[in-house]
């Protein structure tokens, strides 16, 4: 391996996280299926799901993918915002449309039905729309973003379109929302002055495009500005507050925070 490789980066990764679980005293616990999450919050105890972002550096074979597998990683993004061997992700400036390129290569949807055969989560965040277009016709299980918003409310090039939206609603999955400034605000800005109303609106909007059965809180805790009142995941308790004061009940509050990810992944796993 040469310095930088990014496969060497994310076995560095992963190894850190087995560490912070290691260390926890039991309190962190890595799942691998729906029944693992049920266990620990029963047990009162953090339950965590490894996810590649970008698989960039994988080889085109399915040998990563599998090591991976077997390390514990249920969860993979093909993309960030740059092309890689599988395809295209999204890019360019706001405000813009997310089709920004071509679509999955010969070995992006080989990428697919290897992910499709081991029931691993496949995430649309970062997928270009003819990439994206490509998974949904692909893929076998629900369609997942785990961390992206409405495009009609912030149209950068990285939120979904009403189109998206609905194809995910109609393969039953999930629309994670994203917390950054830039992906909230109809202006596009990283302005951390950014009201949690504006998270509401958003949720507001997938919802009466897809239903409460299919958005969730995505977050990405990432390199990200986040607005002031939230601060972190220690500001989340706000956030719900402010959802309570928007009108929504702990039934719907439920579904936002753990029911839709648990039915989502239980679907996708099969266990």
């Amino acid at each position: 391996s040469v310095p930088g490789d990014p496969i060497d980066i994310l076995w560095q990764q992963l190894a850190i996280l087995k560490q912070l679980i290691a260390h926890s005293a039991g309190r962190l616990r890595l799942c691998l299926s729906a029944a693992d999450i049920e266990r620990c919050r029963e047990d009162k105890v953090l339950a965590m799901v490894a996810h590649i972002e970008g698989a960039g550096g994988f080889d085109g074979e399915g040998r990563d993918l599998q090591a991976f597998y077997a390390a514990g990683v249920r969860s993979i993004g093909p993309f960030w915002n740059i092309a890689n061997r599988f395809g295209s992700g999204v890019n360019g400036s706001f405000p813009g449309s997310p089709d920004t390129g071509p679509g999955l290569t010969a070995a992006g949807i080989d990428l697919i039905k290897q992910v499709n055969a081991l029931k691993m989560q496949i995430d649309v965040s970062h997928m270009n729309e003819k990439a994206f277009w490509d998974t949904a016709h692909h893929a076998t299980s629900p369609l997942v973003a785990t961390h992206s918003n409405a495009h009609a409310l912030c149209p950068q090039p990285r939120n979904l379109t009403d189109q998206q939206l609905r194809a995910i609603r109609d393969s039953g999955g999930v629309v994670g929302v994203n917390f950054g400034n830039a992906f909230l605000r109809a202006d596009g800005r990283r302005d951390s002055d950014t009201p949690l109303t504006t998270i509401v609106r958003h949720i507001d909007y997938l919802i009466n495009i897809m239903g409460e059965d299919h958005v969730a809180l995505g977050s990405d805790f990432d390199g990200i500005t986040l607005p002031d009142e939230l601060g972190d995941v220690a500001g989340l308790p706000r956030l719900i507050n402010t959802l309570r004061a928007s009108g929504y009940d702990q039934l719907v509050l439920d579904k936002l925070l753990w029911r839709n990810w648990l039915r989502v992944l239980k679907n996708v796993w099969q266990q």
